[in-house]
């Protein structure tokens, strides 16, 4: 492979993973998503008990 072949290909991932990304932030929806490594109270008073 040369050169300008590689250098395409790298721009190219960069360029999907890049694009996903910003994607998945437009997309997102936090009211549809449970937090994540967050307690909410009603856990927190299920624990105790």
């Amino acid at each position: 492979m040369n050169k300008t072949k590689t250098l395409l290909l790298i721009a190219a991932f960069v360029t999907l993973t890049l694009g996903s990304f910003i994607w998945f932030i437009v997309t997102w929806d936090p009211a549809k998503e449970q937090p994540i490594g967050q307690l909410t109270p009603a856990q927190i008073e299920r624990a105790i008990a």
